[in-house]
């Protein structure tokens, strides 16, 4: 049966509380997997990159997406989104108002999938692990708020922080709060290779060619004991390198579902061609894609450069011209779709002006054309990627302001360049950790954030972020929401540019598609199965 499938519940439960294993098998994989899911994600081992899949160290959506299928946290985000729930916690709170000691009960006889014990000392030591490690990859900077942890008897841990956060149950939820066990894990050294160890849904399999991951083979731990549904006994992740190739083996039927990434164009013709036995599904999604300045550089150090550059770049005609459907145009680093969402940048530099740009670059004594090279990843966000950064790159030479070069690097070279601050301008994509606000805010303007950044604003380091998180009610936060928004429009740092749509492809035989991506492109295994659909 052939039909588009369209995933609303997620949204609304999104939205409605924001607004009130075994050694690596070199020879490949077996095959034997149930259930074959197909991804684009790239997944390798280097001198610059030894230990992908340590949760100290991995910091992508998906490398994620391998460790919360084995690695269990307190929290989780629950089925279609909404407020953290319990998952190796039995029960975890507040125990104050103003959001500063957070308690959790771990769940009765909790086991690690070799079957010892998970206690409270080993929720303390693996968060202690991140945070000595403090990899400059890594996502410790979610975790950097705690301030001493107490592990109190077998079952109790209790997190005291050193600012209020109303958001950390959510960042308990993430991969980097992952529960490992000192048997697996060294206290101060990453774990090299592609093995995951934890305590949850999944054991899993790496199947390794030379320094390359080229598929996991997932099966159901039996162990495990928390609040996800396992409708399956085993799942094998196969990568490809490019999208085409991952098509064919869904139309062939080796594969049963492709995720990330579809190109637009193969999206427009499962829609509008629809395949015998082949389903499309829209999941509601918040991934976001901009450009980030390194307001250090000399090039682009100058505010007037970065505004005249926002007061340029025509968003309509990119999510047209390259992305169809599958995009829209977006004016904020926080989604239209999440509560507190401003325009920001649209009331500041209104439609595209070439004269109003002219006149910024004027007034700041900006000789022109400015020389800019826009450096991009070449895959890993699809290959339409290249297309987005000629287009950016004619609009901006094609006003006479600027001489504008694009230059790709494949992500392994990319990164590490991007956070040694090679480049002076650079286009990423963001998938939050977790759904709220400050997700696409403090990774960007606090310390210790992902992108290494020089750009410091201390309006919203001492002051905005901090009051936002002391609102347990996130409506609440909404004015310190506006106005670090506002803040980016007029330093722009960052240039958001769009904000894109999230779709599966699958045979018409596999269930639970809809729920297997949530918003954040979590990958959600467990919820696949078998049937007729």
């Amino acid at each position: 049966m052939n039909r588009k499938t369209l995933a609303l519940p997620a949204i609304a439960g999104l939205l409605a509380p924001l607004l009130a294993a075994c050694g690596s098998d070199t020879s490949g994989a077996s095959g034997s997997s149930d259930i074959v899911v197909g991804t684009t994600d790239r997944f390798a081992s280097s001198a610059q990159s030894p230990a992908p899949f340590d949760p100290a160290y991995a910091y992508d959506t998906g490398v994620w997406n391998v460790l919360r299928q084995t690695l269990q946290t307190l929290t989780r985000i629950p089925r279609g989104g909404g407020l953290p729930v319990p998952d190796a916690a039995s029960q975890c709170q507040f125990t104050d108002r103003v959001s500063k000691s957070y308690r959790c009960v771990l769940r009765e006889d909790l086991v690690f999938s070799d079957g010892k014990p998970v206690t409270a000392r080993d929720v303390k030591y693996s968060i202690e692990r991140v945070l000595a490690i403090k990899s400059d990859n890594g996502a410790s900077g979610l975790l950097s708020n705690i301030d001493t942890i107490e592990a109190k008897g077998y079952h109790e841990v209790v997190f005291h922080l050193k600012t209020p956060d109303a958001t950390f149950p959510y960042k308990l939820a993430t991969p980097v709060a992952g529960i490992v066990s000192s048997d697996k894990y060294g206290a101060t050294e990453l774990r090299e290779g592609f093995q995951v160890d934890g305590s949850g849904p999944y054991t899993m399999r790496p199947h390794v060619q030379g320094d390359r991951l080229v598929s996991v083979s997932f099966t159901r731990n039996p162990h495990y004991k928390g609040g996800v549904k396992v409708r399956n006994e085993s799942v094998e992740l196969r990568t490809f390198d490019n999208a085409d190739s991952m098509a064919e083996a869904l139309t062939s039927g080796d594969i049963d579902m492709m995720t990330r990434t579809l190109e637009p164009g193969q999206i427009k013709e499962l829609d509008t061609d629809p395949q015998e036995g082949v389903r499309l599904t829209e999941v509601p999604a918040l991934e976001i894609r901009y450009l980030a300045f390194n307001t250090k550089a000399p090039v682009v150090k100058e505010k007037a450069v970065r505004q005249a550059v926002a007061a340029l770049v025509d968003r309509d005609r990119i999510t047209r011209d390259v992305y169809g459907p599958t995009a829209k145009p977006l004016y904020s680093l926080i989604p239209s779709t999440i509560a507190t969402h401003s325009n920001s940048f649209f009331n500041k530099y209104g439609e595209p002006s070439r004269d109003k740009a002219a006149a910024l670059l004027r007034e700041a004594h900006v000789d022109t054309p400015v020389k800019l090279t826009l450096h991009y990843t070449t895959d890993h966000y699809g290959a339409a990627t290249a297309k987005e950064f000629a287009a950016l790159r004619d609009q901006l030479n094609a006003s006479g302001l600027f001489d504008v070069t694009v230059e790709g690097a494949e992500w392994s070279a990319f990164r590490p360049a991007q956070k040694r601050g090679d480049y002076a301008v650079y286009g990423l994509g963001w998938f939050p950790d977790f759904p709220d606000p400050d997700n696409f805010i403090a990774p960007f303007l606090d310390a210790d954030n992902f992108l290494n950044t020089p750009y410091v604003n201390d309006e919203a380091r001492e002051r905005l972020i901090p009051a936002s998180r002391r609102e347990a009610d996130r409506a609440a936060a909404a004015p310190s929401f506006q106005r670090l928004q506002d803040i980016v429009a007029e330093d722009v740092p960052f240039l958001p540019l769009w904000q894109g749509k999230q779709y599966v492809a699958s045979r018409d035989t596999l269930t639970g598609v809809e729920w297997a991506l949530n918003t954040s492109s979590d990958l959600q295994l467990w919820e696949l199965g078998r049937g007729n659909a």
